[in-house]
């Protein structure tokens, strides 16, 4: 039995995935999007981290917000640190500090889960994939039916290729979370990634 419970909310004007992951009555908050925070106040029993999968101001733009309102630290790719504090788009993020700069497909443990920062760049340079479980948050790395942008600044369609060619080789499925859209699951998207290699 799945002893994970995964609530999602859209967030602000880009829809943008919230999702609090459950486990023995604390939660993970991954991605915390515009005015995220009274979502997670409602819904939310004990958070204790906020993990981003990349570093878009439409997915961290509740950081601090959240972080101070439960004292909880942030995890967050390196490689897009540097967008947390410097609104690189200009849309007025409130900024943020990470307390944990997560290196390339690291592994941490929380919640008595082994919890992977899956390193899919290309969309931003440090684009992760979380995985709890068989549950593969995904940012903006795979979405249903499609994948992320590679034409933003610091975004590189050669490392978007190179990750997919990555997950390509994966033999496990896993349930995707987005961060736009609706779930789906790996196996149904590879047809999918597959084609996609042909557009780099």
């Amino acid at each position: 039995m799945d002893d994970i419970k995964i609530q999602v909310q859209a967030m602000g004007p880009y829809q943008t995935n919230c999702y609090i992951v459950t486990i023995d009555n604390q939660d993970l908050i991954i991605d915390p999007g515009v005015d995220a925070l009274p979502w997670i106040q409602q819904n939310a029993t004990k958070p204790i981290a906020i993990l981003n999968t990349h570093a878009h101001f439409d997915h961290v733009w509740s950081n601090t917000a959240v972080k101070e309102f439960y004292n909880i630290p942030i995890y967050c790719p390196k490689d897009d640190i540097f967008m947390l504090s410097n609104d690189p788009f200009e849309q007025g993020t409130p900024p943020s500090v990470a307390d944990f700069e997560m290196q390339h497909d690291e592994t941490i443990e929380l919640l008595n889960k082994k919890i992977k920062f899956n390193f899919f760049p290309g969309h931003t340079p440090g684009c992760s994939a979380i995985s709890i479980d068989h549950h593969l948050f995904t940012g903006d790395f795979i979405f249903s039916g499609s994948i992320g942008r590679t034409d933003f600044p610091f975004s590189n369609p050669q490392d978007m290729k190179n990750s997919l060619k990555k997950v390509l080789l994966w033999e496990d499925d896993y349930n995707i979370y987005s961060g736009h859209g609706g779930y789906t699951k790996l196996s149904k998207e590879l047809p999918t990634l597959e084609a996609w290699l042909n557009y780099f």
